[in-house]
């Protein structure tokens, strides 16, 4: 480096001592990670308190995330998406029949979710907002992740889907919200066994106890 007053210019590293008591910017990830917090433990997805204990402004969040909703749509689909791949990695079979046990592994994951629960029993208009629509970003993930694996099984020529995956996948899914949540009051409904035999007819698996019989 040369100065052009002075000549050659010495190079020194400078460091610079954040300010004692001075806590470094909050990110993206802390906001998710505290929002997340709060969901497990029950408590309300509070925007204003979350960005009051990182230091930040209700718009940087917003900023961030677009809106409460989306903000807890993110939690929920990063909370789902362990719960499916250990239901597919548990699953028993092959084509259809691991297909079906994979959706009703993940079924029962999710009705028996504790902070699900209380989420649509504390705010159930929201909960089904942001749960079931496709403006949203939980419905659109979990079909994209339940599509993928429908075409895993028909790459691999081990099941022949009786419609296009991506409307299959949808399907399922819209099929779920119906059976695992209720409209009419707070509370999930949560009729897994149902369900799994209506799923088990859109696949294309004789029935559930056939299907079963056949694993076992």
């Amino acid at each position: 480096m040369f100065d052009v007053m002075t000549g050659p210019a010495r190079t020194e590293t400078v460091t610079s001592a954040p300010r004692p008591g001075r806590r470094a910017a909050a990110s993206r990830d802390d906001v998710l990670a505290l929002a997340t917090q709060r969901y497990l433990r029950g408590r309300r997805v509070d925007v204003q308190a979350i960005a009051a204990e990182l230091g930040l402004g209700r718009t940087t969040i917003y900023r961030w995330f677009g809106s409460r909703d989306e903000l807890i749509g993110e939690v929920i689909v990063n909370a789902a998406e362990p719960l499916l791949k250990e239901a597919r990695d548990g699953a028993r079979g092959e084509g259809g029949q691991a297909l079906l046990d994979t959706f009703d592994r993940f079924n029962r994951s999710i009705a028996a979710a504790p902070a699900l629960r209380r989420f649509v029993e504390r705010e159930h208009d929201a909960a089904l907002r942001v749960i079931t629509s496709g403006a949203g970003n939980v419905q659109p993930r979990i079909v994209e992740e339940i599509t993928g694996l429908i075409s895993h099984e028909v790459s691999a020529g081990t099941y022949e889907a009786p419609v296009e995956p991506a409307t299959l996948g949808y399907a399922i899914v819209r099929l779920a919200e119906a059976f695992l949540f209720n409209d009419a009051s707070a509370g999930m409904r949560g009729d897994v066994d149902r369900l799994r035999q209506v799923q088990a007819a859109i696949l294309g698996v004789t029935s559930a106890r056939e299907a079963e019989g056949e694993l076992g």
